[in-house]
């Protein structure tokens, strides 16, 4: 024999929870979606108690997500990493994610392209750092070696990395431009044989007269 809803509850700490009394005392909290269909004198069987349990679970677990991504987009993994750490159980974090993905909010092929669109327009480094940084989010190689075919060559990502970072050593003379210049493109990741050929335009674009560019550099 099941159990009678007696009171449907608005929780006073979160609007969007409703208090389930059954036979006079409280039972369990749910969400207002789960909750919707839900009336006073309805019977409940404990299959259907445990079901809405369930419900609220995944419907818990997906408005946390929902918030998480609402900062910035999320790759799989980071949902996967941030979902367990918050202690819920690896069926619902799969269910939620299959949800995510499917109305289009998880996806991380757009993930990486929104990650290299930003870092080429704000903090241009290498092919490889790049490949790395999306590795570390979890996204699939098959993903970063398409991602990386779209992307602007290394030459281009030096050079605009390097015309942005130059205007700081512009009192410079050539010597101490080219080391920290070449110091600061290798730290974005970029091969020697980019970095030689990109310090010596940058500082002859500076000083068209200069003579000082090197063959030789050394980062």
């Amino acid at each position: 024999m099941g159990k009678q809803i007696t009171a449907l509850k608005a929780q006073k700490r979160n609007h969007q929870r409703v208090s389930v009394y059954l036979d006079g005392e409280f039972a369990f909290g749910l969400s207002r979606i789960v909750a919707a269909w839900l009336h006073v004198g309805q019977e409940l069987s404990a299959e259907k108690i445990a079901e809405l349990k369930v419900e609220d679970e995944l419907e818990f677990a997906y408005q946390r997500t929902i918030r998480y991504i609402g900062y910035r987009m999320r790759s799989v993994s980071e949902v996967q990493q941030y979902l367990n750490q918050q202690g819920i159980d690896i069926v619902v974090i799969e269910n939620v994610i299959e949800r995510l993905q499917k109305s289009g909010l998880l996806d991380d092929l757009s993930f990486a392209r929104m990650w290299i669109e930003n870092r080429n327009e704000f903090r241009p480094r290498s092919h490889r750092m790049l490949a790395i940084e999306l590795k570390k989010k979890g996204i699939q190689s098959d993903i970063i070696s398409q991602i990386m075919e779209e992307t602007t060559s290394d030459e281009v990502l030096a050079y605009t990395a390097a015309k942005k970072q130059a205007r700081k050593y512009m009192p410079l003379e050539w010597q101490e431009f080219r080391r920290k210049l070449s110091s600061f493109l290798a730290r974005r990741g970029f091969s020697y044989s980019t970095i030689n050929p990109t310090v010596n335009q940058v500082w002859a674009e500076r000083d068209p007269e200069s003579h000082y560019v090197d063959r030789d550099l050394v980062p």
